[in-house]
Formats: structure tokens, C-alpha cells, sequence
């Protein structure tokens, strides 16, 4: 490994001396929050980033392996979401003093998990909504809001995030896809860095084949 150093996903900052890029795994507490191996942020801490995510509704933000994620992103969470259901969406239930309990939370408008999947590239300031999956290999534009799902390899802009391009053609995608090498060990991933950092897709499409084979 470089400089007699092996990757190592339970250190809180990987570049020496510098401690506005952190791995985000170990230093989530809350347990509704899951994130995989050598997942980053261009911050200092992560759990400010994620927002209205209240224990009692259970949500929760899962993001895979290998993502990177810039300065200023947010992750919106359910508890966001007010009452539709009814005449007024004040939530009364939240502030002191009104004599009321929490609606049912059939009665929300709730979304469910929110899912980042593997090598996700979240530009700045990019806004990501309350249930929300977005797929391995996608990239969200700068300050994207976005609202729906993205499918893998996918690049969106905007507000309201929409599709820009697909990153590669189908059948390079469905082989990575396939090839995951973001399960692999540390020591095959340091292996395969040639082929993953090649600009030549031929050569890439090729490799993944003979691999998968």
C-alpha cells in the first residue's frame, strides 16, 4: 500500500493534517443512520446534515459504500413532512402550550427510507428529499434539490432535480452493476484502481467482462 499505509474505514480523517474531509461510518451515533466503508464528507462532522429526522417516526438514511459527498449537502428526512390530510398543516402537535397529540402516522405524508446507493458522487449544496433512492454510480448536481429516485449511473442538475445523461451506455452499466466492486476487499480494491481510474471504456467494458466470465 502507498506509504506503507493501508485504507482503513474506521478513521475519522483520512488525509493527514486535515480534518475537513471525514469517513462519516465512524462517527455516526444514531442508530437510523447506516453508512458503508470509506463513505466521505467535505466537512468536519456529518449528523448536522441531516435533517428533521425525528426517533419517534423511525425513518431512517442508509447510504452505501464509497460515496462522496460535498460541503452543504442535506438530507431531509421525513419529520419534514407536515399533515395534508387535513384543513391546516400547522403542526400544533410539535409546539408547547396547544392541547393536541401527534397525528397517526398513517396520517403523514411519510416516504419511507432514504437510499444512496455505492460511489455516489452529491455535489454542493445538493438537497436530498424525504424517501428518496438514488442508485450506485449515480452523480446529483450542485445544489439539486432532489425529490425522486435516480436510477444507477445516472447524472442529474436542477430544481427539481432532472436527468441530465446516463454516465455510460447500458451494457458497460448492467456490468458494473454486476462487477460491484465496491464489495470487494480493501487489497482487491487497490488492485483494481487501474481499471476503475481508465478513461478508456473499451478497455474497461473488456476487463469487466473477462473478470465476470
Amino acid at each position: 500500500m502507498k506509504n506503507g499505509k493501508t485504507p482503513d474505514p474506521n478513521v475519522v480523517h483520512p488525509i493527514s493534517g486535515y480534518d475537513k474531509e471525514i469517513y462519516v461510518k465512524p462517527t455516526v451515533k444514531n442508530p437510523n443512520i447506516v453508512v458503508g466503508d470509506f463513505t466521505y464528507i467535505a466537512d468536519s462532522e456529518f449528523e448536522s446534515h441531516v435533517t428533521h429526522h425525528y426517533e419517534w417516526i423511525g425513518d431512517r438514511l442508509i447510504i452505501g459504500r464509497f460515496c462522496q459527498i460535498a460541503a452543504g449537502v442535506e438530507f431531509v428526512m421525513n419529520g419534514a413532512n407536515h399533515q395534508m390530510s387535513a384543513v391546516s398543516t400547522f403542526p400544533f402537535y410539535t409546539l408547547e402550550g396547544w392541547n393536541t397529540e401527534p397525528p397517526a402516522l398513517s396520517d403523514l405524508p411519510l416516504k419511507g427510507d432514504t437510499v444512496i446507493g455505492n460511489d455516489v458522487w452529491i455535489g454542493q449544496n445538493a438537497v436530498v428529499l424525504p424517501g428518496v433512492h438514488i442508485g450506485d454510480g449515480a452523480i446529483i448536481g450542485a445544489n439539486c434539490v432532489v425529490g425522486s429516485d435516480v436510477p444507477p449511473y445516472t447524472i442529474v442538475i436542477g430544481n427539481p432535480a432532472r436527468v441530465l445523461r446516463k454516465r455510460f451506455d447500458d451494457e458497460l452499466i448492467d456490468l458494473l452493476l454486476r462487477f460491484r466492486w465496491w464489495d470487494k476487499s480493501v487489497d482487491e480494491i487497490d488492485g483494481l484502481i487501474p481499471v476503475l481510474t481508465c478513461g478508456d471504456l473499451e478497455k474497461v467494458r473488456e476487463e469487466l467482462k473477462k473478470r465476470l466470465a
